[in-house]
């Protein structure tokens, strides 16, 4: 499996591009649906699926004009189903002062362990509940673990935010400590890093 990251995203999240052969999917399309749309024919493939690691408002930008140029279905954890609808769960209201832009729900839910198929390859969620309740990770392939905004190469995501819990962070936290150290993260915020070195820089 390859990943392009398409930063930079709307407030400096990550927008990574997974594609297996000429399948194509995209996780938390902060970047302009243009700028996605246009790697992915680059790419000779044919976009199936954006997924959510959270529901907040800086990864979610091109939720619905991506839906409607390429007709993929969103899917994100059941626990965030209602943020992009909504602006104070979304952060947006919080950070702006304003109504955020009313995303559709999305098609699909994710759950912890479900297992999703691009091209030849999968695709492993890991519910990581802490910044958000739905909070997920995904394991691509053999070595890539897109971890969102629950872990960074430089620490943690934060926990003051609707639907936050620090105990749960911790508890996901100790749930990624036990895969391999030698996977590279490649988080909502930031460069990449092996799992082992960003989890000795969270402390765990």
């Amino acid at each position: 499996m390859q990943i392009q990251n398409l930063y930079p995203g709307s407030w400096g999240a990550n927008c990574y591009l997974l594609t297996s052969g000429t399948h194509a999917a995209v996780v938390d399309p902060s970047a302009k649906a243009e700028t996605i749309l246009n790697a992915v024919a680059q790419a000779g493939c044919t976009l199936e699926m954006i997924l959510l690691t959270h529901g907040h408002f800086d990864h979610i930008v091109s939720i619905d004009t991506l839906r409607d140029a390429s007709g993929a279905p969103l899917l994100i954890h059941s626990y965030d189903r209602d943020m992009p609808s909504d602006g104070h769960k979304n952060a947006f209201f919080r950070v702006f002062g304003m109504p955020s832009p009313a995303y559709r729900d999305a098609e699909r839910t994710l759950s912890d362990g479900e297992v999703l198929t691009l091209g030849e390859e999968s695709i492993r969620v890991i519910h990581t509940p802490g910044h958000t309740a739905g909070c997920v990770c995904f394991l691509c392939g053999e070595n890539m673990l897109l971890t969102g905004d629950t872990l960074f190469a430089g620490g943690i995501g934060r926990c003051d935010l609707y639907s936050s819990d620090p105990l749960c962070m911790e508890a996901s936290l100790k749930q990624l400590a036990t895969l391999p150290p030698d996977l590279t993260i490649y988080p909502g915020h930031g460069p990449t890093m092996r799992l082992g070195d960003a989890l000795d820089r969270a402390g765990l």
